[in-house]
């Protein structure tokens, strides 16, 4: 049974070069206690389309489509109704910590403060619940900690905290946005084991185009080009049988397969190309690729793409 379910889902926004088409008929579905890997470069889309989710976006964007959680579309609540589920029934762990956490605001109190909105919680209780919480994303002397101030936080600690505050209220549904970018190997693979500690019970939208995080958390994959999806999968299933020839060049482009780029760049998201967003970057590219849009279809059993090379 699905927790969340996106059909047809459009955010477009304006901006003075024009229109930025960031998210383009997306349709995608997460299960209870699914693990859903988004992957693809930067530009594509990624952050966007769970910030929609969310509804973390400035008032002038343009969403078209329907974001069905528990039985509600989301699109369809106003914003007093839409707070009582952001951050409590679904979680959001921003891309950077840095800039995400309040520098002026001691760390429990950052914690706390989310803990009394949805909780009812008074100040010391809040502030009780903050340390737990730090101590289960195993960050040493919480009670410590919690008194201090995000600058004296390391990178790893950082990104413990975010975990912590998304974690506070226990939502069934967290969105992790680029959870373990900027970290080294050794806090990276603390972070991804962390993740899949404090997560086994929940659902998550992972938000990465780190392929090894992706590979170790998500059970299923969805890979993102230009604002759509061009293919869905399990995940051992993207990496033993990538389909669409953007995720075999974005496998191929990995350290451990030879770092052979994609060539071209991505397209704008304001000019996109007509036909198959990719054609212009792909080797296998036909005349029809050119003039017109391939539809996503399931090619093998659970296995979605899209792309002409299968139809």
């Amino acid at each position: 049974m699905s927790l969340l379910k996106i059909t047809s889902l459009k955010t477009w926004f304006p901006t003075r070069d024009g229109i930025v088409k960031a998210v383009n008929a997306v349709d995608l579905e997460i299960g209870d206690k699914e693990k859903l890997g988004l992957i693809g470069e930067t530009g594509s889309g990624k952050t966007i389309l769970g910030m929609t989710i969310i509804r973390l976006l400035q008032p002038s964007t343009k969403i078209e489509g329907e974001i069905w959680y528990k039985g509600k579309d989301l699109l369809k609540l106003c914003e007093e109704e839409m707070r009582k589920i952001r951050g409590k029934k679904i979680a959001m762990i921003l891309q950077n910590p840095t800039t995400s956490l309040n520098p002026v605001l001691k760390i429990g109190d950052q914690i706390a403060e989310a803990i009394q909105l949805h909780q009812g919680l008074n100040k010391k209780e809040a502030k009780e619940k903050a340390i737990e919480m730090l101590e289960a994303v195993r960050i040493p002397s919480p009670e410590k900690m919690a008194n201090e101030y995000p600058h004296e936080f390391s990178g790893g600690m950082k990104e413990r905290a975010m975990i912590a505050m998304a974690l506070a209220c226990d939502p069934s549904l967290i969105i992790a946005d680029e959870p373990t970018k900027g970290l080294d190997v050794t806090i990276k693979m603390q972070i991804i084991k962390l993740m899949k500690e404090v997560t086994a019970r929940k659902s998550m939208l992972f938000i990465t185009h780190d392929l090894g995080a992706a590979a170790e958390i998500c059970d299923n994959i969805a890979v993102m080009y230009a604002g759509e999806l061009v293919e869905y999968a399990k995940t051992e299933d993207i990496f033993k049988n990538p389909m669409h020839p953007y995720t075999q060049g974005f496998l191929n482009s990995l350290p451990r397969m030879g770092l052979k780029p994609i060539r071209g760049m991505s397209p704008s998201l304001i000019d996109l190309p007509n036909g198959c967003r990719f054609h212009p970057r792909c080797d296998h590219a036909e005349e029809i690729c050119k003039n017109r849009h391939p539809e996503m279809a399931e090619i093998e059993k659970g296995h979605h793409v899209r792309c002409f090379l299968y139809t």
